[in-house]
């Protein structure tokens, strides 16, 4: 037996005004291109990554395995067609040389400069070179799902958790049920459907109602047996995009009867709810105000608005200055994203004081923001290569590689700068830069829910800032030209 595996992730902001070349996917990588063959067998084996759960798969199957590629980039602007073109390529000519199986390690959310669904574009090429091979696909808890995708597909799961720590279980799932069916045991068939809800990323969290029991379900479902396999989809909202919204997707073994049954019930449900899927925002001074009665610490400041993992840029600076001019000390900041602040700091050099212009580099045409920087004075305390290895349940076992990275100490804070964007989500993006977060009182990051896998075990307490950024959970400051009207909670009156 020959399977074709290929990862393709990115998760696309259509408001970020960050590029998303070829680059993008092979941060660190030798030849500046996403790794395959034997070299991505090497670098994902033993991670909690859903390729490695692929691989382990086929290695226990016996099978043949052809890497075709495997890369993923950050959350940013659209994927640059040549990017895509790069990874379609490479996945069509390994199933054109033949294969008896193909096992995806996708996104769900993805959006090039020319497809409003990457994943589904992708899909379409692959089906259409083999009708009748079997295609397992593994998905990011925010997809947002199209019917091109489930047209193409002979199996498909989603992630269960957010943050997400259970990648490798969840391209465990389809892989399972795709080698039964190779095997001729089961008959997968799709069901799927959708609700019109733009649900808000922090009110998502399968851990927390109102999504808990909705997931808890869908997993029980799966797990009695009841189904093969089923998927809850939040979807992603940042994304101007016609197939947006919220989705399930079941697997049935040939009959759907049950299968359509639990899907709708879980539909039902979650319309039913739709006004708790609504985060409100709290002004940033009023954060601030309440993070300054609390005792002790770490108490984490968690910058929601300009998330890397939503496709921010890192750089927006109203929080920093808040922080600032709220008299916060005992902090460690960042990481921020200023490639010309690293430099300057790397050519002053461990113990030079200096003062930056620091981020603000960027500005964001689609919210008219334009970026604007702070001024402060510290030591540079530490240089990095801006390496770690993940010890979170998150992405577990794969090497951050955030560039070369400095810290400034200001004094009130310690500010970790890097060169490349990287969110905060294991305590390693601290550690590796001699920084001890558990040691601090407040520790300003910016992220949503993923700090949850490194952060929250540490956390005292935990505030959430609404600052600026094109992954503000104000929905209004966006202008929606594409999406399906009508939306909830864009149009909040609306009806089915």
């Amino acid at each position: 037996m020959r399977v074709v595996i290929a990862r393709l992730q990115h998760e696309t902001n259509t408001f970020s005004p960050v590029p998303t070349p070829i680059q993008s996917f092979a941060i660190g990588e030798p030849g500046g291109e996403p790794v395959r063959g034997r070299a991505a067998i090497e670098k994902y084996t033993g991670t909690n990554m859903g390729i490695a759960a692929y691989i382990d798969l086929a290695h226990q199957a016996g099978a043949e395995i052809d890497v075709a590629v495997a890369g993923n980039a950050a959350p940013s602007g659209p994927v640059a067609d040549a990017a895509f073109e790069h990874f379609a390529s490479a996945v069509c000519a390994a199933v054109k040389r033949g294969c008896d199986a193909v096992l995806l390690d996708l996104h769900g959310a993805m959006v090039t400069e020319s497809h409003d669904d990457g994943e589904g574009e992708l899909l379409r090429r692959v089906r259409a070179l083999a009708p009748d091979v079997p295609i397992a696909v593994s998905l990011d808890f925010h997809t947002n799902m199209s019917r091109t995708m489930i047209e193409a597909a002979t199996v498909m799961t989603g992630y269960c958790t957010y943050p997400h720590i259970d990648m490798y279980e969840t391209a465990a799932r389809a892989g399972r049920t795709l080698l039964r069916a190779l095997k001729g045991e089961v008959k997968p068939k799709i069901v799927w459907g959708k609700r019109p809800m733009l649900t808000h990323t922090l009110r998502q969290s399968p851990s927390l109602q109102p999504m808990k029991d909705i997931m808890d379900k869908s997993m029980d479902a799966e797990r009695s047996g009841a189904v093969l396999n089923a998927s809850v989809f939040g979807g992603f909202p940042m994304a101007d995009i016609p197939h947006v919204g919220f989705t399930t997707v079941i697997v049935a073994d040939g009959n759907t009867k049950a299968a359509e049954a639990l899907s709708n019930e879980l539909l039902d449900t979650a319309w039913q709810r739709r006004a708790d899927f609504v985060y409100e925002v709290e002004p940033l001074d009023r954060s601030f105000a309440h993070a300054k009665t609390l005792d002790g610490g770490p108490i984490i400041l968690v910058d929601h608005g300009d998330n890397v993992f939503s496709g921010g840029t890192e750089d927006v600076m109203e929080t920093v200055e808040a922080a600032f001019r709220h008299g916060l000390a005992d902090m460690a900041v960042g990481p921020i994203w200023d490639p010309r602040s690293v430099q300057e700091m790397v050519k002053a050099g461990i113990g030079a004081r200096v003062t930056l212009k620091l981020g603000g580099k960027t500005s964001m045409p689609a919210l008219g923001l334009q970026g604007r920087p702070i001024e402060v004075t510290g030591t540079v305390r530490r240089i990095t290569d801006g390496r770690y290895k993940v010890t979170a349940p998150m992405n577990t076992g794969l090497t951050m590689n955030h560039g070369v990275s400095a810290v400034l100490d200001t004094g009130a804070a310690e500010i970790l700068v890097c060169s490349e964007r990287m969110e905060a989500f294991d305590l390693g993006v601290f550690r590796h830069a001699g920084i001890e977060p558990t040691a601090k009182r407040y520790l300003l990051i910016k992220s949503r829910q993923h700090f949850r896998a490194g952060f929250e075990p540490i956390a005292k307490h935990i505030v959430l800032l609404s600052g600026p950024g094109v992954t503000s959970s104000d929905y209004s400051l966006f202008k929606w030209n594409r999406i399906p009207r009508p939306l909830y909670p864009i149009d909040k009156d609306m009806a089915l």
